[in-house]
């Protein structure tokens, strides 16, 4: 794993492998969705590594203890729909008692820039550790303006997740929120003149739902 201040290169074999699969062309809808699961939950394993913790009386079969549990309000998972919800249930499963918000965002096909349909957040979401998720991180846009969303809304702890990002993507996102930590699956070699990550791995959101 290597970390550039606040930008995370999540290298694990496991998560190499799997995005690897997720790469190919030949890969359908029922193993592209359970993979993105699953490379979510391994990123979900690092980007939660600093959660806090407080003790807590337990009553083991031999004694009773004082032993750490995860402490404060329950997380915030948040992805950007439609291709975040593919990476929901990883992070659940790691932290079943999560509270779940939506931001919508459609992204105008001249333009490329997004623009918000939908934002629907847990409260209070100022006292929660977020995580914002989403397959790609292409030019940025959507998730600058996802941040922007839910700073507005009062989110402070903000953390980003993708499975693969595009250089311009990483440098947008930082610049415009250099306090949120990103976590990166893979650093793809560029945007070509449709916006679309090389190499990538097609449309995240159509592989996830099976749609065209």
């Amino acid at each position: 794993m290597e970390m550039s201040e606040k930008i995370t290169y999540l290298n694990h074999p496991l998560i190499q492998h799997k995005i690897s699969i997720l790469r190919n062309k030949n890969t359908g809808t029922n193993e592209f969705r359970q993979l993105v699961e699953e490379i979510a939950m391994l990123e979900g394993y690092e980007a939660l590594k600093d959660l806090p913790l407080e003790d807590v009386e337990v009553e083991t079969p031999i004694e009773t203890c004082m032993t750490p549990m995860i402490s404060g309000r329950k997380l915030a998972i948040v992805p950007i729909l439609r291709a975040g919800l593919g990476m929901v249930e990883g992070i659940l499963a790691l932290v079943p008692s999560a509270k779940v918000g939506h931001i919508g965002l459609y992204r105008d096909e001249v333009t490329f820039e997004p623009h918000e349909y939908y934002c629907k957040l847990p409260n209070p979401i100022e006292e929660r550790t977020i995580v914002v998720c989403d397959p790609m991180l292409a030019t940025g846009g959507s998730a600058v303006d996802a941040i922007t969303m839910i700073k507005k809304h009062g989110g402070k702890n903000i953390k980003f997740m993708c499975i693969i990002a595009a250089p311009d993507g990483v440098k947008k996102l930082h610049e415009a929120h250099p306090d949120v930590q990103i976590y990166v699956g893979h650093l793809d070699r560029c945007l070509n003149e449709n916006a679309y990550i090389c190499p990538g791995l097609g449309d995240a959101g159509d592989r996830i739902f099976g749609t065209k």
